[in-house]
């Protein structure tokens, strides 16, 4: 008769997921490359003097904070090739499921990072850019000399807090066919006809939480490098 749970069985299925585990960093990577960079142009709307910007970024910002994020996939998976179908005649059902993962994960990643970075730029003193311009620097010498490494080294936490999350997230793509990590993992659950479902569970909760916690430990050593050595300039 076969054990209803069977510890060997977690260590078993690990070498089984691991050969995924590429795709899931692949896509989550694509995802934050993206997202920052999406998100840095919502943060410069944000800081800008136009006020339709500010209004279009804070509701961009909040609209996604407020959309689930598989309803988000949802609405992405199915709602993109439906509207590119319907107006524009373009037809994106061969699209790989990919694809549509990364949009999904760089919208929701650009408007948290537009708040990091927003916030990390108003944390800086004002007064340490005058006082940089007022000694020779010019305003990009006085950004990349003096904002942006202060800046950065505020912004990191958070930063890892978000390729976190990214992380998390990503693990919904199964929903939609996307067979990463997790998608494996349901796959092997379906050809074992549901025996042993949690300790494929489990060895894949391993897997993230040795994730989770590599990138917490990295980014610790980052900001603590970035900001050894550094004072913050006071403007006199």
């Amino acid at each position: 008769m076969e054990k209803y749970f069977d510890v060997s069985y977690i260590w078993s299925a690990l070498p089984n997921l691991l050969p995924y585990l590429w795709i899931t960093l692949y896509i989550a990577a694509l995802s934050v490359i993206c997202g920052t960079l999406f998100g840095l142009m919502l943060a410069a709307a944000k800081l800008s003097n136009h006020k339709w910007l500010r209004r279009l970024a804070n509701g961009y910002t909040t609209i996604i904070r407020c959309t689930p994020s598989i309803v988000l996939l949802f609405l992405v998976y199915y709602g993109i090739p439906s509207f590119s179908e319907g107006l524009f005649g373009i037809y994106l059902q061969n699209v790989p499921t990919g694809v549509f993962v990364v949009v999904t994960f760089s919208l929701q990643f650009a408007a948290m990072m537009s708040e990091v970075i927003r916030s990390s730029y108003l944390a800086i003193d004002r007064g340490q850019f005058e006082a940089a311009v007022s000694v020779g620097l010019t305003p990009l010498q006085a950004y990349r000399r003096i904002i942006f490494p202060q800046a950065l080294v505020v912004a990191f936490p958070n930063f890892g807090n978000g390729l976190i999350s990214v992380l998390q997230e990503g693990a919904l793509a199964y929903t939609i066919g996307f067979i990463d990590i997790v998608g494996k993992a349901n796959l092997i659950i379906a050809n074992n006809y549901g025996t042993h479902t949690l300790e494929i569970y489990i060895a894949l909760a391993v897997i993230y939480w040795v994730l989770s916690i590599s990138i917490e430990k990295i980014f610790a050593l980052l900001e603590k490098a970035f900001s050894k050595g550094k004072q913050p300039i006071k403007a006199t």
